[in-house]
């Protein structure tokens, strides 16, 4: 099984959550706090899961998993 991964971006009404290889946003928001939580209430109800927040620019700023890692690194 492997981990769903819900992607936070920006959007040109505010923030998207979509989820990865997704071509359409589940949910847009006005503010990326409200989009964090739409986002990690959707991992949380499909885990194993994670949520990868985007800043404004696109580019990572953090991660948040849920439920059990289907591949932990080794060590």
């Amino acid at each position: 099984m492997s981990r769903k991964r819900i992607h936070v971006t920006s959007h040109t009404n505010g923030w998207q959550v979509k989820p990865q290889g997704g071509t359409r946003a589940s949910s847009v928001h006005s503010t990326k706090d409200a989009a964090v939580k739409s986002a990690t209430s959707q991992a949380r109800r499909s885990k194993p899961s994670q949520v990868i927040i985007h800043g404004k620019n696109g580019r990572f700023q953090s991660e948040r998993t849920y439920g059990s890692d289907p591949f932990p690194p080794p060590g």
